[in-house]
């Protein structure tokens, strides 16, 4: 089967070290410790995010992340790079592809857009066809907020994220820009939106993604 929840993971690691942990991304706030530092806790202390929101061990919890953040960097890349544990679920091959292909696909760009020398990557035609099937599976989801319809439109296909009446927006790239701009990546992903005026604006003043 295919790895490219591995390969991103792998790419993104690269990355992390070419740019050095106080690099910007594209997640709000965070430089690249911060979003390495995410990770490792994703993949195998999901209790610390949990128990950083509790009155009682929150300290506790924001504690032990302020810890993980200030590990020796390349330290904290090589925790990402490993991966979950053995015990997790994303440490079965084709649950790791279903989950964190699109998740480290993300990062990786969330990484390599925010700086100054980036372009877009020419991905193989597979790795397309698999962002297109995740985000048909998602696109009513990530969609669910826009005021206005919304046909999403690559060379892998078409879906309908949101009914489409009279004046709904189609934007249309390759599946990999479309999978950037339903998770809020709008102004750094090479997408292009079909429509009114007015429709469009009230589509990227939504709020998209999973959130």
């Amino acid at each position: 089967m295919t790895a490219y929840a591995q390969a991103e993971r792998s790419l993104l690691c690269d990355e992390f070290l070419r740019v050095g942990g106080d690099a910007p991304t594209l997640c709000e706030g965070w430089q690249t410790a911060d979003l390495a530092t995410h990770l490792v806790i994703r993949d195998g202390r999901p209790d610390l995010l949990i128990g950083s929101m509790l009155p009682v061990v929150g300290g506790w919890a924001k504690g032990q992340i302020r810890a993980i953040t200030a590990r020796p960097w390349a330290d904290l890349v090589e925790s990402v790079r490993m991966g979950p544990p053995i015990y997790s679920p994303t440490a079965i091959p084709p649950v790791d592809e279903l989950v964190n292909h699109v998740e480290f696909f993300i990062h990786h760009e969330d990484v390599r857009r925010a700086q100054d020398d980036w372009s877009p990557r020419d991905l193989d035609a597979a790795q397309q066809r698999a962002l297109w099937a995740a985000l048909n599976r998602m696109a009513r989801l990530m969609f669910r907020q826009s005021p206005v319809g919304v046909e999403v439109v690559s060379p892998q296909g078409r879906t309908r994220a949101k009914p489409v009446t009279q004046g709904g927006r189609r934007p249309a790239r390759e599946a990999a820009e479309l999978v950037l701009a339903a998770y809020g990546r709008r102004t750094h992903a090479k997408i292009e939106a079909i429509g009114s005026e007015e429709a469009i604006a009230a589509l990227w003043s939504s709020k998209l993604g999973l959130a």
